[in-house]
């Protein structure tokens, strides 16, 4: 079910708790929104939905799903950019990394490890700051 974007910042501000199998259907509303936002957004958490769980879509290539997202590794230095949020008005100023190692459970609950770089590591990024209640 396609959910309505979050804008309140203290909420947005609220960090995350652990997602279990019990969220299967946060992660599916997630999913919906995200595909219904394909044009202006590239990621999504699930406090963007109004849930505040550890859950994260991204629709770079093809749309996947994050649960508990853990950034393990962050590769060289930090790099300025902009970056504007369905959350939020205007782009804003922030840092990343080019490369991160996250880990991560699959939809079907699965654990994962992912090395991602470049526009797809700055999504990722951007997505568990959410999470943890960073708002850029």
């Amino acid at each position: 079910m396609i959910k309505p974007i979050i804008k309140d910042q203290f909420f947005l501000k609220i960090k995350s708790v652990d997602a279990t199998i019990e969220d299967k259907e946060v992660i599916q509303n997630l999913k919906d929104t995200l595909k219904a936002h394909k044009k202006e957004c590239v990621g999504m958490a699930a406090n963007m939905i109004g849930v505040n769980k550890n859950i994260i879509a991204i629709q770079e290539k093809n749309l996947y799903v994050m649960i508990n997202p853990v950034i393990k590794e962050r590769f060289g230095l930090p790099y300025d950019t902009e970056e504007g949020c369905l959350s939020l008005k205007g782009a804003r100023a922030t840092k990343r990394y080019n490369k991160i190692t996250v880990t991560y459970l699959d939809e079907n609950f699965r654990p994962k490890t992912k090395t991602a770089v470049g526009f797809e590591a700055q999504i990722i990024q951007h997505e568990i700051d959410h999470l943890n209640g960073i708002i850029i």
